[in-house]
């Protein structure tokens, strides 16, 4: 649509309707939010009136089960939430890709040049790189656009503002450039190669595919290249219950060779049985060669197994649970999971400083406030970032009122899942 009849319909509401199908009742609120992305990337790519402009939308990512199972080829559950990355976006004809993100410098790409760049690891300049590299790889011919993003996936959060921009990224040249031809599996599968490559970070898919996918799904990562899925409703209002989210406001800068230690560890674990993932270790055999696990790898490395095994049984009860209605057996494998966090995988914190325990102060205020009612967990990848609960709407603001007396005005975040992933809302 051109830029100046999609500002008018956006400033109208007659985009509601369409936006409603994302959005639902937020539609409203949706539309001025992308009148304003709209105004933000004229002054930052000034374009005329005529400009042909597309508007896309990627959902960040709440796990609920299966924390560290992904990258061994275990199983996942996860949903996506109404906090989005969004994108106006122009075809240039350049050859170039240029991606402003507010508050943020400007990833630039020249498509000539698809090699991984070094100095680039870690930065959205390699995500952009690798995401346009994989789709070059795949046969497709990428062309240079403008693009402008905000945000509202809480950064550093484990909510997965990574995957979402990255979610986002593929989503836009796959519309633009491969004609919509990739399904969210693909885009997810292209969005984990850049992140994984150019990004350098050793992440497993359940992230990608969730901003993808949408809704609460569940992901068997048995075969990595065609997971097995499975999707849930799940109403938590209709429940008794909010999800919360807790920002710890800690950072994730430094903190990849933490997190990239996990997956080495189980990896460890895995090849004294000689196989390439714990999915193929029957736990029995673990327990049996414990004493030479041990020696070989380390305890952290044995603990960090042993989370893995139990770990996967707690998402296949949740599904279990998810299937006969039976929320509380739900909470009670979260809960569980946050107790396995903390004792066996150990990425509540980074042990760099002892004093600088955020997750565990956030976790223990909660568990406090809930006083045996909800759930609670760490979410996401650990180490910083974001506490996850489960809580009854009757304790909600007593609730809210009590981490953010402890912990900071507006640490507490109440979202909701949303049902669609990464979208191409107007084009």
């Amino acid at each position: 649509m051109r830029r100046g009849e999609l500002l008018e319909a956006l400033d109208s509401g007659a985009l509601t309707n369409r936006l409603a199908q994302v959005y639902g009742a937020g539609a409203r609120s949706a539309a001025d939010r992308l009148g304003e992305l709209m105004r933000e990337f004229e002054s930052t790519f000034p374009c005329g009136a005529e400009a042909d402009t597309w508007l896309f939308s990627a959902p960040g990512r709440a796990e609920l089960g299966g924390s560290h199972t992904d990258h061994q080829r275990g199983h996942g559950l996860a949903a996506a939430v109404d906090l989005d990355t969004i994108a106006c976006v122009v075809p240039n004809d350049s050859g170039t890709i240029r991606i402003k993100s507010r508050n943020h410098r400007m990833a630039i790409v020249d498509l000539e040049d698809l090699d991984i760049h070094e100095p680039e690891t870690g930065t959205s300049m390699g995500l952009v790189r690798g995401v346009a590299a994989r789709l070059h790889q795949l046969g497709y011919q990428v062309g240079g656009f403008d693009a402008y993003t905000t945000t509202r996936v809480l950064r550093g959060s484990g909510l997965s503002s990574s995957a979402a921009f990255e979610v986002l990224t593929a989503s836009i040249m796959n519309h633009l450039f491969c004609g919509g031809a990739l399904t969210p599996l693909q885009v997810a599968r292209t969005a984990q190669y850049a992140e994984n490559v150019y990004f350098q970070k050793p992440s497993g898919p359940l992230d990608q595919l969730s901003c993808a996918l949408g809704g609460v799904v569940a992901v068997d990562f048995r075969d990595p290249e065609a997971p097995a899925l499975r999707r849930f409703p799940l109403d938590l209002t209709a429940h008794g219950y909010a999800f919360c989210v807790l920002d710890s406001r800690a950072s994730h800068a430094d903190l990849v060779a933490d997190f990239a230690a996990i997956p080495r560890e189980m990896g460890q674990v895995a090849a004294c049985f000689g196989r390439d993932a714990l999915r193929d270790v029957p736990p029995e055999e673990f327990f049996a060669k414990l004493p030479q696990v041990r020696e070989q790898c380390g305890d952290r490395a044995a603990l960090r197994a042993y989370h893995f095994f139990q770990e996967e049984r707690r998402v296949l009860r949740q599904c279990e649970a998810l299937d006969r209605g039976d929320l509380p057996a739900f909470l009670h494998c979260v809960r569980q999971s946050g107790q396995s966090s903390y004792l066996y995988l150990q990425n509540a914190s980074n042990y760099k400083d002892t004093r600088f325990q955020p997750l565990g102060v956030l976790q223990a205020l909660a568990e406090e406030l809930l006083d045996g009612q909800g759930a609670v967990r760490i979410q996401g990848g650990g180490f910083a970032g974001t506490v996850e609960a489960f809580v009854p709407l009757d304790r909600l603001e007593m609730f809210t009122r009590g981490i953010e007396a402890a912990a900071g005005p507006g640490c507490c975040h109440t979202v909701a899942f949303r049902s669609t992933g990464a979208a191409l809302l107007v084009k």
